[in-house]
């Protein structure tokens, strides 16, 4: 069945969007653990970003991270090599268990993201339970990074409506993405690479894994990263792609 994924149109208004948050944070219970951010929105309400509807061949490189250690630093000297700055959406158990890797990251200018902390699916869980497993995946994450960071990835990519704005209330902004290699699933190095490649458009957001679980990964990367390249794709920080966004809202599997 298909969900929706909002789309950024622009970003709310602050005022307005503080004296929202505060009456809803307040009548609610819920502990706000970082500082006020802009969320992006729509008419129809708090929007998730995957992709800039751009004519430039830009595009930007995420990785999501939840368990290990083994993968991450290949993924990261190629990133290094090749002089791309990428955003990883770390789980906040894995960052407790590895700040050494967080820091490696942070290092080299790379993005962080939250990738909740428990990583289940936000729509099978009670409200309690997500805003648990919000405040906790915050709060681990910036005792790493001492940084209050403002994007967020659901769990398994998986959200709706309700966990949108749920979401929104925390100040997060949440990515999705447009393009990935499967690697997940460790269908083979050449898969991964023809899985990213074949159909990648302007403003996508690629989705690969660095978590020991997607064995092949780093060995696709930088075939990937060649390929595009050579076909006029200039990789860059998602907050460049997010600064020229705009879309409608739409229906994807």
């Amino acid at each position: 069945m298909p969900r929706k994924v909002w789309i950024i149109r622009r970003k709310s208004n602050m005022f307005y969007l503080f004296l929202i948050l505060i009456i809803i944070l307040t009548a609610g219970g819920i502990s706000l653990s970082q500082s006020l951010k802009p969320v992006f929105s729509t008419k129809e309400g708090p929007a998730a970003f995957y992709r800039a509807d751009i004519d430039e061949k830009k595009i930007a490189v995420t990785f999501n991270i939840s368990w290990g250690e083994e993968r991450a630093l290949p993924i990261l000297e190629t990133l290094r090599e090749k002089q791309i700055k990428a955003a990883f959406f770390i789980s906040g158990a894995w960052a407790e268990r590895h700040p050494d890797i967080v820091e490696e990251i942070m290092k080299d200018g790379h993005t962080i993201g939250n990738h909740g902390f428990r990583y289940e699916h936000y729509p099978r869980l009670e409200e309690k339970e997500i805003i648990r497993d919000l405040n906790l995946s915050h709060k681990k994450i910036k005792d790493v990074t001492q940084e209050d960071v403002k994007y967020f990835r659901p769990p398994h990519g998986d959200f709706n409506k309700d966990v949108l704005e749920l979401i929104s209330r925390f100040g997060y902004s949440v990515i999705h993405w447009s393009a990935g290699g499967s690697d997940l699933q460790n269908p083979g190095v050449d898969n991964i690479v023809k899985n990213v490649t074949k159909e990648v458009k302007p403003g996508d957001v690629l989705l690969l894994h660095a978590s020991d679980s997607a064995k092949q990964t780093g060995e696709a990367l930088p075939v990937i990263i060649d390929k595009l390249q050579e076909d006029g794709y200039e990789f860059v920080e998602l907050e460049e792609l997010i600064s020229q966004a705009e879309g409608n809202v739409e229906d994807i599997e």
